[in-house]
């Protein structure tokens, strides 16, 4: 079976390409959470911070948005010390701004999934990259959707960020034409 292959041939990145990544994700919990897990990845591998996601679960209450954006400066200070997650003071302070960001879309919005498949007029854009070497880092989508994010408080989302958010959410489908995944999720 021929898969993406930056998946490579560890367990835990193999399930999550093969179960998660590029799948439509319209609840707004999970695209909080995938908003948190990209931001934590910024300049570390994914596979850091997929290994630290049961963490990040406990850390921030099964990615309840509400929760997150009650957390205080000492609680804050209380993830700092927790070995489950990607112990960060930038990356911890985002994970609670953006959730009261997200709340605040989602407010505006109906849903946070509204205010994002709103981008992509409800379908998911999905692409027939052959090589990996044709995906892009960024596109205008994601740098536009990042400079909306950053004007309405989010951190940690800048375009790549937000590009590779986009794809892992399924807004964006990049799996490749010879990976299996390709075919299902079209």
């Amino acid at each position: 079976m021929d898969r993406c292959g930056w998946a490579g041939t560890d367990a835990a990145m193999v399930g999550y390409h093969d179960t998660e990544w590029g799948v439509p994700t319209r609840d707004d919990r999970g695209l909080f959470e995938l908003l948190i897990l990209e931001g934590a990845q910024a300049g570390l591998s994914w596979r850091s911070v997929l290994t630290r996601r049961d963490g990040y679960r406990s850390a921030f209450a099964g990615f309840d948005p509400v929760a997150v954006a009650s957390i205080t400066p000492d609680g804050q200070a209380a993830l700092l010390r927790d070995a489950g997650i990607i112990r960060n003071r930038a990356k911890i302070a985002s994970a609670v701004s953006n959730a009261r960001a997200l709340l605040e879309v989602a407010a505006e919005h109906g849903t946070f999934s509204a205010y994002l498949w709103d981008r992509v007029d409800g379908t998911a854009i999905v692409n027939h990259w052959s090589e990996a070497a044709q995906v892009p880092v960024t596109t205008p989508l994601a740098e536009t959707l990042s400079k909306d994010l950053r004007r309405r408080g989010f951190s940690f989302v800048g375009p790549t960020i937000v590009y590779s958010y986009l794809q892992a959410a399924g807004v964006v489908m990049d799996h490749l034409t010879c990976c299996f995944r390709h075919a299902e999720l079209c």
